[in-house]
């Protein structure tokens, strides 16, 4: 919302998995207001640039990377690895051709110096590749879709929490559509079903976290 985005006051960094417009949302507008830099995919930075107006100096090099490339950033404080997704990344631009190319979808592991690592998967399917982040990151905190339709639903999402071995585990991506059917309730059902470990952990809309307090010990 405009109201809000002018409250804001400080913002380092935006992260943006994939081009559709209602993971976008409001990135081009709080860059304008706050000066955050971009981190995305090259082909990905480059649409919102060309196409929807992201300031092409808060979108360089230090912030832009690659599959496979991990970005030390803020002095230090954060690390954000690129990893693959199985999604869509079309950029929706003003000028009603259409959506424009916005590279290969994807999500990130954000690994925060004296706190978590966490894992956003993106919008994405299961896919067996995903056990390679647990190979080189100890999940704290995976963030993962259960609407099923556009993404996986409930049960491909609790495949995927034990692929990745996540200690704590937030459902996303789902109640925003008739059509995303999958609730945190039956993904709670399959995480058992799994015999999974990881603790669940459902927000509110509004509702924040406190990092520090989500550490594994």
């Amino acid at each position: 919302a405009k109201r809000e985005i002018a409250a804001l006051k400080h913002v380092d960094l935006i992260l943006v998995t994939h081009g559709h417009s209602d993971h976008v949302g409001d990135a081009v507008d709080i860059g304008k207001k706050t000066g955050a830099k971009l981190v995305a995919t090259f082909d990905l930075a480059d649409a919102m640039v060309k196409h929807l107006g992201y300031p092409a100096e808060q979108a360089q090099v230090d912030t832009i990377g690659h599959f496979g490339g991990e970005l030390t950033l803020l002095d230090g404080e954060v690390k954000v690895a690129f990893v693959r997704a199985h999604h869509g990344s079309g950029v929706a631009a003003d000028d009603r051709c259409g959506l424009r190319h916005g590279g290969a979808p994807g999500g990130f592991v954000i690994t925060i110096r004296s706190g978590p690592t966490i894992y956003h998967t993106g919008d994405t399917d299961l896919f067996s590749d995903m056990a390679l982040v647990s190979r080189f990151h100890k999940i704290d905190i995976m963030l993962v879709c259960i609407g099923d339709h556009f993404t996986m639903g409930p049960a491909r999402a609790a495949e995927a929490v034990k692929l990745v071995k996540a200690r704590t585990v937030i459902p996303m991506h789902y109640g925003t559509f008739p059509v995303l059917t999958g609730t945190p309730e039956v993904f709670e059902r399959e995480l058992k079903t799994r015999k999974s470990k990881a603790e669940l952990r459902v927000m509110k809309i509004g509702q924040t976290l406190t990092l520090d307090e989500a550490k594994d010990s």
